[in-house]
C-alpha cells in the first residue's frame, strides 16, 4: 500500500514517517509544503511531493495521486496558529479538497487526524473555535457527503515526550494527554486493520499495546 501522507512535515507525521520507513507492507510518499523539508523523508528513504493546500487545486491533488500509485491518504495537515483564514483553507477546504480528489481518482482509504472533540457544543464553547469548526465540518463531510472507507482519529492534547506504545481509545470524561510518538504508530495501525472502516474514536495515553487497542476497536 502507497500512503500519500499530507502535513507530512507535522510533529505526528514526522514520528509516522520513523515507524512506516520499517513497514514491509505501507509505503510512504510524503505531502510537503517546503521543499526545504525533503532532506529528513530522504534520509529515512520515503519519496516527498510538493503540495500547499492554500494554493493547489483538487486537479493537482487528484496528477499528485495518480502520478504516485497512491492507494490510501492520511489527511494530518493542520494550520493552528496561522490565522483564521489560513485555518479554514486547510482544515476544511483542504480537507474536503483532497477528499474530493481521492475520490475523483478512484481511492478509497482516507484516514483524517482531527482535533479531540468536535461537534455544534464543541464549537458553542469558544475555545479555538475557528479551528474546532473548520475540524468538525471536515469530518463530517467526510462521514456525509464521501463514499471513502474512512477512520477519524481524535487525539488529545499533543505532547514531545517518547511514547509509550500503550493507548486507550475508551472515549474520556475530559481530555488528557497523548504522546505524538503514540498517535503515529496509532495511524500505521490503523491502516494495517481494516476493522477501523468507519470508526472515529479518541486516542490517548493509556495500559493497552496500541495494536491490540486498534485491533479491539
Amino acid at each position: 500500500m502507497r500512503v500519500l501522507v499530507i502535513g507530512a512535515n507535522g510533529g505526528v507525521s514526522r514520528h509516522f514517517a520513523d515507524f512506516v520507513k520499517d513497514s514491509e507492507t505501507i509505503e510512504e510518499v510524503a505531502a510537503i509544503r517546503n521543499l526545504d523539508q525533503a532532506p529528513f523523508f530522504e534520509e529515512r528513504g520515503i519519496e516527498s511531493v510538493y503540495l500547499d493546500l492554500t494554493k493547489h487545486t483538487q486537479a493537482d491533488i487528484e496528477k499528485i495521486l495518480t502520478d504516485n500509485n497512491i492507494d490510501s491518504v492520511i489527511f494530518s495537515a493542520g494550520a493552528g496558529g496561522s490565522g483564521d483564514d489560513i485555518v479554514m483553507m486547510v482544515d476544511l477546504d483542504g480537507a474536503i479538497k483532497s477528499m474530493q480528489a481521492v475520490e475523483a481518482v478512484g481511492i478509497k482509504r482516507f484516514v483524517i487526524v482531527s482535533t479531540f472533540r468536535t461537534g455544534r457544543e464543541e464549537i458553542e464553547k469558544g475555545v479555538l473555535r475557528v479551528y474546532t469548526t473548520a475540524k468538525t465540518y471536515a469530518d463530517e463531510w467526510l462521514k456525509s457527503r464521501t463514499n471513502l472507507d474512512w477512520t477519524i482519529v481524535h487525539p488529545g492534547v499533543l505532547r514531545d515526550e517518547p511514547g509509550s506504545g500503550k493507548i486507550t481509545t475508551e472515549p474520556q470524561a475530559e481530555i488528557i494527554d497523548v504522546a505524538r510518538q503514540n498517535v503515529a504508530q496509532t495511524l500505521l495501525a490503523v491502516l494495517e486493520n481494516d476493522n477501523t472502516i468507519g470508526k472515529e474514536f479518541e486516542v490517548v495515553d493509556g495500559d493497552t499495546d496500541v495494536t491490540t487497542a486498534v485491533q479491539n476497536l
